[in-house]
Order: structure tokens, then sequence, then C-alpha cells
């Protein structure tokens, strides 16, 4: 940011000039009349440890904070890193247009009317108690939840995802008739091998990258 440069006269009466505003450090150097900006406040960060992963970290969004999920065994710079290195995904990855519950659904209303006109969603939400499967659905109540896990994949793989669901819907089973109507979104099978590829990533080693 540059500074104006500002010229300090006498009055008529031949009176000092005013003295310099005060002078403040900024990141160790001496500047006059300079408040520093504050930082945008970023995300909160909680951090769970268990003995029983060994292997494996991983990080979700959930309920506007971001979890990390840790070995026990990682200590110091190791864990420091690893932390940096999982919330800056979680937050390069996060599909901004769904970003909440009410989000989400005004998403899949808008799918269910492109794609899957018959179908008449109640609820659709993000859950964090679905680790096997990317979401699930109760055609009698016409609910639907996504994994946590999601939330971290391209729009149109979540657009995938919330179509199938719709379907599930109409055709609570995987009939023929299911499949014709899943499939209206083009990308089906597409978001079905990102997803595989996905899975495995989730659930890379620890110090390993991508």
């Amino acid at each position: 940011m540059e500074s104006a440069q500002l010229r300090l006269f006498g009055d008529a009466a031949g009176a000092p000039p005013p003295p310099p505003p005060p002078r403040r450090r900024l990141g160790g150097q001496s500047r006059s009349g300079l408040v520093p900006r504050p930082a945008p406040p970023g995300p909160d960060v909680e951090i769970r440890t268990s003995t029983r992963r060994r292997k494996s970290a991983t990080a979700y969004w959930s309920e506007g904070r971001i979890v990390v999920l840790l070995p026990s065994h990682l200590r110091g710079s190791e864990r420091r890193e690893m932390v940096d290195w999982l919330v800056a995904r979680v937050m390069s990855r996060r599909p901004r247009a769904a970003a909440s519950d009410e989000a989400l659904f005004e998403r899949a209303l808008a799918l269910g009317r492109r794609y899957v006109p018959g179908a008449r969603p109640r609820s659709v939400r993000w859950v964090t108690n679905q680790h096997k499967r990317w979401a699930s659905c109760t055609a009698e109540t016409g609910e639907i939840r996504l994994s946590h896990r999601l939330q971290g994949v391209p729009g149109w793989v979540l657009d995938a995802v919330l179509v199938h669901e719709l379907a599930h819907l109409v055709h609570p089973d995987h009939s023929a008739r299911f499949y014709e109507l899943a499939d209206r979104f083009e990308r089906q099978s597409e978001a079905s091998s990102f997803l595989e590829g996905y899975a495995l990533g989730l659930d890379a080693p620890v110090g390993v990258s991508g």
C-alpha cells in the first residue's frame, strides 16, 4: 500500500508545524502513521487424534469448521505440516455453492427439476457419520444425506451424487428404470470413476501428498 506524502506548514503567525504522527511498528519496521489491516479470519480448525489411526489422516468441513483427524503418534513439525496441508486442501476443494445444508437443498431441487422431475426431496443435508458410502436416502420420508467427505469434490461430482439419490426417491432400488433416470446426468459414470480414486486419496498414508 502506498502512503501519500503530507507537507506540514505553520500558520500565519509563524507557529511551528505540528509534530509528526507517532511511529508504529509494522512487521519489525518503523513507519509513520500506518496501521496494519487485520488479516481476514480463517476457519476454526479442530484437531482430533486417534490411536487407531496408524497410516492415514484426513480433514473435512463440519458445522462451519474444519475437523482434522490425525494418528496420535504425529508430533512437532511433522504434525504441523500435516495439519497445514490438510486444511489447505479442504479450503481449496470446498464447493462453495453447497457449503450449507440450505444451499445443498436448493442445489438438489434445481437438479431434480432438470433431471428427475418426479423426485420430491423434503430434506437434503450433510452428515458426518457416513464413512463407508457417499450418500443415502429414505424414499418414504424424502430425506437425502450426503457424507461430509464429498465437501471436497468438484461441483459436477457432487451433482452426480445428488441426481443418483434423487433417482432413488423415485425408484428405491437399482433396477434398469433407476439407472435410466440417474444416467440422465451425463457425467454419472465419470463421477463414479472419480470417486473411486478420491476415496483412495482420502485414506492416503501420512506423508503422501498429491
